[in-house]
């Protein structure tokens, strides 16, 4: 005889099964899905080869596998273009699923990234787009953002106390025509003009310039050094195409500007400038050589910032996950973990503010030629001669009083001792 099912009886099953299920611990997800986007086509490809090798490095290191989760990195090529970014975001959140968003390059990239994250509520990691605002006045706006790097400003803020502490009175700023060009010299400017120095003049070469011929003929005699900010291939040609002009006063450097990324390809007249970031391959910890070594011996090349960053960021998703047991815990809960994160990474130790940006180290790095880490010939290296620790984006100048000011733009602060 057929047992006939009670609705009231299977009701009471149903909601004891529910109730236990949502009772029992998370279960680690089998598969782990990032997206990294990064430019592995195009003038940056170098940067965005750099930034994969270093996330790849890491998984190797954890066999792939962070804490019971599988991970499954799948790359896409933005070309360093916002608009590819955007594309390519869409297509990694909507047809390959993934759980979060890495990279991107350019601070415009930024901009135009975290949005998408916020439309679709996809974590969204910002490991090298540096743009200030995401982690400032437009934070509100995207509650499934957070940054592994840094701001624009934050290492230019340190640059321009030391500039100013080394006697420099009068600076002309020559530097990319974008966002990160603007918050990089407006960092600096800030600090340095706040010590005692004077910002007398702003060149803005655009994005992408191979020839500053017709920039540097127009620099003020009177400025006692040249702050400059470069990035991808203008990083190789700018310093060569100065000294070349007959130009022998200091040049300081954006982070980029001398980057490991660049510096390999460098001839010995940058031997003596001097710039600021919150990593140095050259950086002298028993943390920081073995990454070093390790990840030359296996790509051949020293380790760029772009390296470095990707390999902390996949070091930090690995942390969260096992406070989860490899659970992916939802958007939400996966950036309040990662922000109350401490960690000790190549760089340094790292940890976040409250608006979801590290504070973290910031070197003033020489570049030098020396043998380093047992190496048996002489290189270019970016000697730290300096250490600013624990930085915060806002510097020394509190989050209240940060925050009342603009952005830094092209236009803020005023050049008021241009001419």
């Amino acid at each position: 005889m057929a047992f006939r099912k009670s609705p009231i009886l299977f009701a009471l099953l149903s909601g004891a099964a529910l109730a236990a299920a949502s009772a029992a611990p998370s279960r680690a997800a089998e598969e782990l899905r990032i997206g990294l986007i990064a430019p592995m086509t195009g003038p940056f490809a170098q940067v965005g080869k750099d930034m994969v090798d270093g996330f790849n490095m890491y998984l190797e290191e954890a066999n792939g596998d962070f804490a019971g989760a599988k991970v499954k990195l799948i790359v896409e090529d933005d070309v360093a273009r916002p608009d590819t970014g955007v594309t390519k975001a869409k297509k990694l959140i909507l047809q390959d699923k993934v759980h979060m968003l890495v990279g991107g390059v350019l601070a415009s990239t930024g901009y135009a990234l975290a949005p998408v994250s916020t439309a679709d509520k996809t974590v969204y990691i910002a490991s090298v787009p540096a743009s200030d605002d995401l982690t400032q006045r437009d934070l509100p706006k995207f509650p499934y953002f957070i940054r592994t790097g840094w701001t624009s400003s934050q290492p230019h803020h340190a640059l321009g106390q030391w500039a100013c502490e080394q006697g420099h009175k009068k600076i002309a700023a020559i530097a990319a025509d974008y966002a990160f060009g603007y918050e990089v010299v407006g960092g600096f400017q800030k600090a340095f003009e706040d010590c005692g120095g004077q910002i007398v003049q702003k060149i803005w070469p655009p994005l992408g310039a191979k020839d500053f011929g017709p920039y540097i003929p127009g620099i003020r005699a009177d400025a006692d050094a040249v702050l400059s900010l470069m990035v991808g291939p203008m990083a190789l040609q700018f310093p060569k195409q100065l000294r070349q002009s007959g130009f022998k006063k200091p040049i300081v450097g954006g982070g980029t500007s001398y980057d490991e990324f660049a510096l390999p390809f460098m001839d010995d007249g940058v031997i003596g400038d001097v710039s600021a970031l919150q990593y140095s391959a050259a950086l002298q910890t028993p943390k920081n050589e073995a990454f070093v070594k390790k990840y030359r011996a296996k790509y051949g090349k020293v380790p760029s910032y772009f390296s470095e960053t990707n390999y902390s960021t996949a070091m930090m998703i690995h942390e969260v996950l096992k406070g989860t047991k490899g659970a992916f815990p939802g958007p939400e809960q996966f950036v309040a973990r990662m922000a109350a994160l401490k960690v000790d990474t190549p760089r340094g130790p790292v940890s976040f503010d409250d608006m979801r940006n590290p504070v973290q180290n910031i070197y003033i790095k020489q570049v030098e030629k020396k043998k380093l880490f047992g190496y048996d010939k002489d290189e270019l290296w970016n000697t730290v001669i300096k250490t600013y620790p624990n930085v915060s984006q806002f510097w020394t100048y509190g989050k209240e009083a940060f925050l009342k000011q603009p952005v830094y733009s092209r236009d803020f602060p005023p050049c008021k001792f241009c001419q």
